[in-house]
């Protein structure tokens, strides 16, 4: 219909560019319109009789001027100037996506059958009437095939971004004028890189994309990913996210597991939502160090479409490494006691103590030497950053000399250290630390006055994003676990701290009378972080409970475990995926500093790497260019399996640090997550580089407009516009109307 009335398809107006051949200037076009419709207005005017409706005559004296405008726009001979390949001079890249999703059967049929009958069923004979055409298939690369009937699903990846820039660089020795990508639009690779849409511009080569597939399957469960902790301390209580999609699903009950193996960690029924999307949660024991690879899956519902994306896995590395923190308290108090008792009972942290029992003495517990700690609290960052946290109880801030106040700042900002802040009569603002440099170090803005401190109970509860904090978790199930908050004994006593800073998070609030303060209070600092627990008597949840009963220690062997998960040593390995998914290299990256945590920027770091099968291998890191202290490289993993890489960094002969990160590479799993047709991307290319996204029956259209392109061998056309049917019908549409209305109106 639209060639009917334009003479020439869409592409050719996309395409093209309006020209008018009459040679005459547009002024002259715009004075005869003028004046004309000048000369109207003037004679309408004259002859308006007196109260008619003053609207009509303007209607009218609009129709003829635009009738009129038509007329002169024909006489200026109006045409469309477009570019376009010469015939059987250039030649049509078509890319066929054979990977394994294209296997996927919808009514009957696989989507590579489809592809293929499109192009037997006249795209690949309508583009050869015109064009030499090279037929590719894609997954990881790009092969080139001489019978469709060789195509075959079986490729792990599908890399469309790479498909293409490797057609953008055969076009430089080819008068390649177009490119047709047939395809269900699932790159593996994580989307077609801004760079090479950038080249497929600079050459103005346009793509055509086909799309198979339906844009959502009929009945499936997904998961689209986990977030969970790369590494931890043995024995953890963790958290993973899982984020879930579901088709055709709603309302049902399905069952969300966590496996290192064959044994099961953790599970829990959950009730998929009608949005389709959901995150659920799963709590989990970290178990004994070493590398795990952990599946989370939900078990296949009856009549999935594909069971495959059901799971997914993470790589966890447990460490073997026993942190310590480090408590100071300035006064003999029940608190301390217990808060020792409950972290001696977990034989995974460790705990010193210094207790200021006179003006000029003081007892200490938990040391390692007799000598550690002799002077009291350290004044060096060396002895200090051997601490993974520091716990300051009830003592005045005066006790700090400024250098250890610097001291602390620098602890939680450079070290990465965790500083938490306890309620008591010398403690927060009634122990001076709404002063500098603790005020800044706070996560609350704390009252600038005396007697926040207070010896009445205070009930604790937990907020909404307590309720998502593995801190406050009691008992497995949330539900459950908020209620058991509401019947814990009441705190001894309670401080008021003021209003939390803007990005810090409250987890915990109590009620005090009719007051609701703030609790426990955390916030990021540098490269640490900091917590603010505001009283002094949450012992009587241990005196005020069965003998058996474990709360007590639960929350606070969590909280001190929270503490100290961040503080690294002086050598941090990572790598930005520890799963690699159809993918085979792997970035092993390390930051390193020196025993005072200042960046190291002439260390050799090296990386001793385990594999599959025994395979060894050591790699140098390189330092990363405007990164100071930081060290990268990327490595290809040979084989499918798991790697752990030690990394260990040495300046001068000494060792400054080593450690250890695990990844995973897997094979054939990409081509099995969002197997519905992409078709967003698919539009988003042609737009992009100047081509047209098409259904699989449009076939025909595609081969006649993949000619007009500005890539390879082409000649620039003129084609006529004025004697399009549509204008003919716009003049005689314009003089009905006008006629009409005068007839209605009387004005015949």
């Amino acid at each position: 219909m639209f060639e009917l009335l334009f003479k020439y398809p869409p592409t050719v107006f996309a395409k093209g560019r309006l020209v008018l051949l009459a040679g005459w200037p547009m002024w002259v076009f715009a004075a005869f319109v003028v004046a004309f419709g000048a000369a109207l207005a003037w004679q309408m005017r004259r002859r308006t009789a007196a109260g008619g409706a003053h609207w009509r005559r303007p209607l009218i004296w609009f129709l003829e001027t635009a009738f009129l405008s038509l007329i002169l726009l024909l006489l200026w001979h109006p045409a469309i100037s477009i570019a376009s390949l010469r015939p059987h001079e250039n030649i049509v890249a078509v890319l066929v996506d054979d990977s394994r999703s294209m296997a996927i059967r919808e009514d009957g049929r696989a989507r590579l059958d489809r592809a293929v009958r499109t192009l037997d069923g006249g795209l690949l004979s309508g583009l050869r009437e015109r064009f030499q055409v090279r037929v590719y298939g894609f997954g990881p690369q790009l092969e080139l095939v001489a019978r469709t009937d060789q195509l075959a699903p079986t490729a792990n990846a599908s890399r469309i971004g790479d498909a293409l820039r490797q057609v953008a660089a055969e076009s430089t020795s080819l008068p390649i004028g177009a490119a047709v990508l047939l395809s269900d639009g699932a790159d593996t690779s994580g989307g077609i890189g801004l760079d090479v849409i950038a080249e497929l511009k600079r050459r103005r080569l346009p793509v055509h994309t086909i799309g198979f597939g339906r844009e959502h399957p009929v009945r499936d469960v997904e998961l689209e990913n986990v977030g969970v902790a790369a590494r931890s301390l043995a024995g953890t209580r963790l958290f993973a996210s899982v984020e879930i999609r579901q088709y055709g699903c709603a309302n049902e009950t399905a069952r969300l597991v966590v496996r290192d193996g064959a044994k099961a960690l953790a599970s829990r029924d959950i009730v998929l939502k009608r949005s389709g999307a959901q995150t659920e949660t799963i709590l989990f024991n970290a178990g004994a160090p070493g590398a795990r690879n952990l599946e989370f899956s939900v078990e296949p519902l009856p009549g999935e479409e594909n069971a495959r994306n059901n799971a997914l896995v993470r790589v966890l590395n447990v460490e073997a490494g026993k942190p310590r923190a480090l408590y100071i308290e300035g006064e003999p108090r029940w608190e301390l006691k217990f808060i020792r008792r409950a972290i001696e009972e977990d034989r995974t942290l460790e705990i010193a103590s210094i207790l200021r029992t006179t003006e000029n003495k003081i007892y200490r517990q938990g040391i390692r030497d007799p000598k550690e700690l002799e002077e009291g609290f350290p004044s060096k960052a060396e002895e200090l950053f051997a601490f993974q946290a520091v716990i300051i109880g009830s003592v005045d801030s005066g006790y700090f000399t400024p250098a250890q106040q610097q001291l602390l700042r620098d602890f939680v900002d450079r070290r990465g250290g965790a500083l938490l802040f306890l309620g008591g009569r010398a403690a927060l603002a009634d122990g001076g630390y709404s002063r500098q440099p603790f005020a800044d170090l706070l996560p609350v803005a704390l009252p600038d006055r005396k007697g926040t401190f207070h010896r009445d109970p205070a009930k604790a509860e937990i907020t909404a994003a307590g309720r998502e904090s593995v801190i406050l978790r009691l008992v497995e199930n949330a539900d459950a676990n908020a209620e058991r908050w509401k019947q814990m004994p009441a705190l001894a006593d309670y401080q008021e701290t003021g209003e939390a800073k803007p990005g810090a998070v409250t987890l915990a609030a109590m009620t005090a009378g009719r007051r609701t303060l703030p609790l426990l209070v955390t916030e990021n600092y540098g490269r640490g972080r900091t917590a603010v627990f505001a009283t002094g008597g949450s012992w009587r949840w241990q005196m005020m409970q069965d003998h058996a009963d474990t709360t007590h220690e639960t929350f606070w062997q969590q909280l001190v475990r929270w503490l100290v998960a961040g503080a690294l040593g002086p050598v941090v390995a990572s790598t930005p995926k520890t799963v690699l998914a159809d993918e085979t290299v792997a970035t092993i990256a390390a930051e390193v500093r020196d025993k005072g945590f200042r960046p190291v920027a002439d260390a050799r770091v090296e990386a001793h790497i385990l594999g599959p099968g025994g395979a060894s291998q050591n790699v140098e890191l390189r330092p990363k260019p405007q990164e100071q202290g930081a060290y990268s490289i990327e490595w290809a993993a040979e084989q499918p399996g798991s790697y752990v890489a030690e990394v260990t960094a040495t300046r001068g002969g000494e060792e400054l640090g080593r450690d250890v990160v695990a990844f995973r590479r897997e094979d054939g799993i990409a081509e099995d997550f969002r197997t519905g047709q992409n078709r967003e991307l698919l539009e988003k290319l042609a737009a992009e580089t100047g081509g047209r996204y098409y259904r699989p029956e449009q076939g025909a259209a595609l081969a006649r407009d993949v000619e007009y392109s500005e890539a390879g061998v082409t000649v620039r056309e003129t084609r006529d516009l004025w004697d399009m049917p549509a204008g003919f019908l716009l003049a005689l549409a314009l003089r009905w109307a006008e006629w009409l209305l005068r007839r209605k109106w009387g004005f015949v």
